[in-house]
């Protein structure tokens, strides 16, 4: 089992690095600006005592007011761990930085992000629907699909 980092701790060495990129932080993550998210996430990769070199999900949240994608990285190195959240707020075209270029595992998560939520991830390699049909309208994990 891995250990949470503390976001507190991470939260001070990435405003060291990258003055401004953060939101927010809390005990067990990091509420990063959308446009500091791949400057966030390759400081968190290549960062040698940090090493986040795996990437295990994203996943996304609808608040109605503002989407959530939720990200937990990892490092086999040092087996540790740590969740890093972004922001999208406008509802009819959300949109956030991919993290596909640095974590080939992101790829994939961010298609389906993208079919059953809608939020596109800019810079994506193949940004496609994967579960639902072209010319599917909607996106059906959204809350107020349907409606």
């Amino acid at each position: 089992m891995t250990v949470a980092l503390s976001g507190k701790d991470i939260a001070a060495r990435v405003e060291e690095k990258l003055p401004g990129s953060l939101e927010d932080s809390g005990d067990d993550y990091l509420l990063v600006k959308a446009d500091s998210l791949v400057a966030v996430a390759e400081f968190l990769k290549n960062t040698e005592s940090l090493n986040f070199d795996y990437f295990n999900f994203v996943t996304a949240v609808d608040y109605y007011s503002y989407f959530e994608v939720v990200y937990r990285l990892e490092s086999v190195e040092h087996n540790h761990s740590i969740v890093i959240k972004t922001r999208c707020y406008d509802r009819d075209n959300p949109a956030v930085p991919s993290l596909a270029g640095l974590w080939q595992g992101a790829n994939f998560q961010e298609r389906e992000v993208y079919d059953l939520m809608g939020i596109k991830f800019e810079g994506h390699p193949n940004l496609k629907r994967m579960f639902l049909w072209d010319g599917f309208e909607g996106h059906p994990l959204r809350k107020d699909w349907n409606k």
